[in-house]
């Protein structure tokens, strides 16, 4: 059992990163979160925080991999759904994106989620159509 010095200095940790993120400063949160991460890997919250500090640092593949595992642990996270079709967006694997973009906007139609998923269709509407003209 984690001892209550301990779990308030986890907290804080978590509570410095997140006001580091909301500072955009990702790579500062990481490293606050750096513990937090190694003592609650199965937290969901805590991936999602490293998930947003990962994308906001465009580490896409670990941004891809914390929200992937948010999802592993809470499939009706529909905010990981979106951020993680945001990451996948950003990698250029747009069918992907699109799959997630479209269940995020399916359990929450946030207009962002929706603008996000317009964005993709149109990307690969493009795309189609340049593989058209070749």
């Amino acid at each position: 059992m984690t001892s209550q010095p301990a779990a308030d200095g986890l907290f804080e940790s978590f509570r410095r990163a997140e006001m580091l993120i909301a500072r955009s400063r990702p790579l500062d949160a990481l490293q606050a979160l750096s513990p937090v991460l190694a003592s609650q890997p199965n937290d969901a919250s805590v991936q999602l925080l490293a998930g947003r500090a990962y994308l906001n640092s465009a580490q896409l593949e670990q941004a891809e991999e914390a929200f992937a595992r948010v999802l592993d642990l809470d499939p009706s996270d529909h905010y990981a759904r979106f951020a993680l079709g945001k990451a996948l967006h950003r990698q250029g694997r747009l069918a992907e994106a699109l799959a997630q973009l479209k269940m995020a906007a399916a359990m929450d139609p946030r207009p962002e989620y929706q603008e996000a998923l317009g964005e993709v269709r149109a990307r690969i509407a493009v795309d189609a159509d340049l593989d058209d003209r070749d």
